[in-house]
């Protein structure tokens, strides 16, 4: 079931007590250096990694002494608090709402990040760059996971420093005790605009947002198809349609935000169970 191959003893060197396997023909996958060049993960390397967790671990200790958590007041049932805001690492979520049905942002968006992890490794098999910090053969992977944690976090940021009272854009040098007034612009839904310019119904129009929606998406699907040839042969038909699908879906969130912000639509897809 698989070769064993003695190490040869050197007539200058001591012999060695052990012995290299594998399971196909050929050198082992990686082994670039002989044995004796070569360290065992268990004690060596499992020691720095417990070294360094226990340092990290002092560090955090000795930081939540020095400065203790941001608590408020006691609640109270009389008053609530204006803004009401969520610990700082659900504000992202929070201010998705801003932009996104409640239904969606806080299940279904959440509910595609989880299972986007977890089909990474069913998707990406490219097997360079595995097992260390590898940039040149996986560009792709590295700018998508930075795009995605970096709109994380600039949602969190938001959240935290520019959002006061009634959820109103507050910059740091404004009075954050005074309520501004609400905004004159007026948010409408991207059915309602195409019934405006067009001389069609609501229901045609409603029908024209699926038509807009599902062009964004194939837009999206069709580019690295057509321009980038390669990379829709290496994944293959079922994962390059899985992992656009999660692509498209994570460039739908700065989208959505940029037509709100730009052209003040609330929602460009409404059906019977969820908005967008």
């Amino acid at each position: 079931m698989a070769d064993q191959a003695q190490t040869p003893v050197s007539s200058t060197g001591p012999k060695k007590p052990y012995g290299l396997s594998e399971l196909v023909k050929g050198p082992a996958p990686g082994a670039t250096k002989p044995p004796e060049e070569m360290l065992f993960t268990w004690p060596h390397l499992v020691y720095i990694e417990f070294l360094a967790m226990l340092f990290a671990t002092i560090v955090m200790i000795v930081l939540g002494l020095i400065s203790g958590a941001p608590l408020e007041e006691s609640a109270s049932a009389d008053t609530t608090p204006n803004p009401m805001k969520a610990p700082w690492y659900f504000l992202g979520l929070q201010e998705l709402l801003v932009f996104f049905d409640p239904w969606l942002a806080g299940v279904v968006l959440p509910g595609l990040i989880i299972v986007g992890l977890m089909v990474i490794p069913y998707i990406d098999i490219n097997p360079k760059g595995i097992g260390q910090y590898n940039y040149r053969d996986r560009k792709f992977a590295v700018w998508t996971f930075s795009f995605g944690l970096a709109l994380w976090y600039i949602f969190i940021v938001i959240g935290v420093y520019t959002r006061g009272l009634d959820w109103q854009w507050y910059w740091p040098w404004d009075d954050w005790s005074l309520h501004k007034e609400a905004s004159a612009v007026s948010l409408i839904d991207l059915e309602i605009i195409f019934t405006q310019v067009l001389p069609i119904s609501q229901s045609t129009a409603n029908l024209l947002t699926y038509v807009f929606t599902g062009l964004f998406y194939g837009v999206g699907f069709t580019i690295p198809f057509l321009f980038y040839r390669k990379f829709y042969d290496s994944l293959g038909f079922v994962r390059y349609n899985v992992m656009m699908l999660f692509m498209m879906t994570m460039m739908l969130v700065p989208f959505k935000v940029m037509i709100r912000l730009m052209f003040n639509i609330k929602y460009m897809l409404i059906t019977p169970w969820f908005k967008i």
